[in-house]
């Protein structure tokens, strides 16, 4: 499966998910669509549909955004230096889609590593556990437990 930004995948974005992605935009606490998802499955940029983050990995940080303990691939996700809004944070992007995802954080859970990727659900698309392989994403199946 190849994972690449195109025009067309950024013409068909809302314009709330286009002001996250591509204008680094952040969405309002609480509001996001999967932040209460408990359903299996993976989360893919909404973009270039590269898989990101996994159920199984993710966690009730309290924060209204979702929140993960790690990528399912590291390689497709870039940390970069983040010091607007007068803050130092470091920003998380998908490496093919270049998409604007969140800000990664030292304050999740330790015994899984201590990181906590705080994502903007309009900047991802769920698939369920039972979609997975259907939609091309069978490789990554066994790191997704069934509920």
């Amino acid at each position: 499966m190849k994972f690449e930004k195109s025009q067309a995948a950024i013409d068909s974005l809302t314009p709330d998910q286009r002001r996250i992605t591509q204008e680094a935009g952040t969405e309002m606490p609480f509001t996001g669509e999967y932040n209460d998802n408990k359903e299996p499955g993976i989360y893919v940029d909404i973009v270039s549909g590269e898989p990101l983050f996994a159920s199984t990995d993710k966690f009730d940080s309290g924060s209204g955004w979702p929140s993960f303990t790690k990528p399912i691939v590291p390689a497709h996700v870039n940390e970069i230096r983040d010091s607007a809004h007068g803050m130092e944070r470091t920003e998380v992007r998908s490496v093919h889609g270049d998409s604007h995802l969140g800000h990664v954080f030292p304050d999740g859970p330790e015994d899984q590593g201590g990181l906590r990727y705080c994502i903007n659900s309009a900047s991802l698309r769920f698939v369920p556990r039972d979609d997975m392989d259907a939609e091309g994403y069978g490789d990554y199946l066994d790191q997704v437990e069934e509920v």
